[in-house]
């Protein structure tokens, strides 16, 4: 059972032990627990001797503890506390998501773990592995007791209350460790880094929307530029074919006018050959 006296000057070395003790495989625990227990002398080794028998599945977390892959769910802890408290729903989803196929990863690496110091991970001792992990997620202090690698008794989501962690954990109540607490101590400088980075792709989102209406803008603009041009060159042929057609229409005007006249003298004689025949055909008085 856990022990909160923090005047106990035995608590560290007991701590210690106990994280020791605790990763050895369950059919060498008694003998490993008991050899331990007659090294020490006093209080100590007493407290050692009654150190308990982790079950499979908080062995398995143990061991767990120390490997390297379970630094990444102390990081996505932080990560969720921090959306949850920014209510940020897209970031929350995004992170469950993540969540939940790392807690059944860790659970798939507790169980190579344990196979590799020769026993099998059952379905319900695996499953108490992923119910143990996903609480360290979701909860600073669940994480602490499990970083701390002194379970004797796999975690229950239900109840993380101080007094039911520390039947479960063996020596001391951990604190929450380094990472958690500089997460939660440089959360506003975080967030501040975090909103100036929204600032920036919202900035750059309407930059990149202008720049597609400035193209749009240019595009229009050379069309029609290309537009006035072709009108302008055809107004100018426009232009010449008119003068022609008036050049043509005046010389026109002019044979007509000639022709007229010519006309008009035709008439003329026409009227002077008749004036004469009729003075030829009058009789003589």
């Amino acid at each position: 059972m856990g022990d909160g006296d923090a005047g106990d000057p035995d608590r560290d070395a007991f701590d210690r032990a106990a994280a020791e003790l605790l990763i050895v495989p369950p059919s060498g625990f008694t003998r490993a627990r008991n050899e331990r227990a007659a090294a020490e002398s006093g209080d100590l080794g007493r407290r050692i001797r009654a150190l308990r028998k982790p079950t499979v599945a908080a062995w398995a977390v143990n061991l767990l503890s120390h490997d390297h892959a379970f630094r990444d769910a102390l990081e996505l802890s932080g990560a969720l506390r921090e959306a949850q408290e920014d209510f940020d729903a897209i970031e929350l989803a995004r992170l469950g998501h993540r969540r939940r196929a790392l807690v059944s990863a860790l659970a798939g690496r507790a169980a190579v773990l344990v196979e590799q110091a020769g026993v099998a991970l059952a379905a319900g001792a695996r499953d108490e592995v992923e119910r143990t992990v996903n609480a360290a997620i979701v909860d600073p202090a669940a994480g602490a007791v499990v970083a701390a690698g002194r379970l004797v008794r796999p975690l229950d989501p239900g109840a993380l209350t101080p007094d039911d962690l520390m039947e479960l954990v063996a020596g001391s109540l951990p604190g929450a460790p380094d990472d958690v607490v500089a997460a939660r101590d440089d959360l506003a400088e975080r967030r501040a880094r975090r909103e100036a980075g929204r600032r920036r792709r919202e900035a750059e989102k309407a930059a990149a929307e202008a720049r597609r209406v400035l193209g749009r803008r240019e595009a229009e603009i050379s069309s029609a530029r290309e537009r006035a041009d072709r009108l302008h060159e055809r107004a100018e042929e426009l232009r010449r074919d008119l003068a022609r057609v008036a050049d043509e229409a005046e010389t026109a005007a002019a044979a007509v006018a000639a022709l007229e006249r010519g006309v008009g003298e035709a008439r003329d004689a026409v009227s002077a050959a008749e004036r004469r025949v009729r003075a030829d055909d009058a009789p003589d008085q």
